[in-house]
């Protein structure tokens, strides 16, 4: 398999990013990126085409939400638009995938719930090759909360979506969810197109369980790759078929701009991305 390519998803300095959009592609490429993962792209595309083509940039993938009516993150819900309009705005920017960030605790209960999910993504496939795009799907850890028949949910799902579905597998987020990283990756195989790098301390229970106190992205205890509890060297070199190493940090532990260069030193000098 030849070196994923490093990226960071901008989520990670959304509050930079947001005061100062050329300025933060700028920094980012000045660290070494070539690619980034977009976030809350939808509503301003060709500014975000724009300076991404400024700073020398691209975005292969970005996170918008096409199965759900409004984006859930841990400090407070985007409203979204139609598939249509999110995949417009994808290909103008110039992605080549569009990934679902985040369902809903709730609907990963129930089987009729995964059902649903898997459906509607697939259905999001089918709309999404029009536009000449994949989409795909992003873990938390509300994926393996529930258990049907000795599969998770996430098992489950992944039984009922189409092979055009990509899965971007967070691996904090798995290690949160109870999950042995590295055999997950060997279980998703060639399906696994990107990982999201991110590494921290476990908390003590899923964040995402029915009736867990609620959290934000601040009381996580997230470190730069390779200094938390997360297997990343070893959950990378399973992989067969990942194309982006993606940097994230829900709480970065100390300036940005920094914890992104630590992190992508350490996949670049590891020999894990290029």
């Amino acid at each position: 398999m030849a070196l994923p390519l490093a990226s960071v998803q901008l989520y990670t300095l959304a509050a930079e990013f947001s005061a100062d959009m050329n300025g933060s592609l700028d920094k980012l490429a000045g660290i070494g990126l070539k690619n980034v993962e977009a976030f809350d792209f939808v509503r301003r595309p060709k500014e975000i085409r724009a300076a991404l083509d400024a700073s020398g940039l691209a975005s292969p993938t970005g996170h918008a939400p096409p199965l759900s009516d409004e984006l859930w993150t841990p400090d407070g819900s985007i409203p979204t638009p139609s598939n249509e309009v999110v995949f417009e705005a994808a290909a103008e920017i110039g992605m080549k995938t569009v990934i679902d960030p985040m369902v809903p605790t709730e609907r990963w209960l129930t089987e009729d719930g995964v059902k649903d999910i898997a459906e509607r993504l697939n259905a999001a496939s089918e709309k999404a090759k029009e536009f000449g795009l994949a989409v795909g799907y992003h873990n938390h850890a509300q994926e393996f909360l529930a258990d049907f028949d000795g599969q998770t949910a996430y098992q489950r799902f992944l039984s009922l979506i189409d092979p055009s579905v990509e899965i971007e597998l967070d691996l904090y987020w798995a290690l949160v969810g109870g999950q042995d990283v590295v055999a997950l990756v060997q279980e998703l195989g060639d399906r696994l197109v990107a990982i999201h790098v991110k590494d921290g301390i476990k908390p003590e229970s899923n964040p995402f369980a029915p009736g867990a106190p609620k959290f934000s992205s601040s009381s996580l205890d997230q470190r730069h790759a390779g200094q938390g509890e997360v297997p990343t060297v070893e959950a990378m070199k399973a992989a067969t078929n990942v194309k982006y190493a993606v940097i994230e940090y829900d709480n970065a532990p100390g300036d940005v701009f920094a914890d992104v260069e630590n992190s992508y030193r350490f996949l670049i000098d590891g020999g894990l991305a290029a």
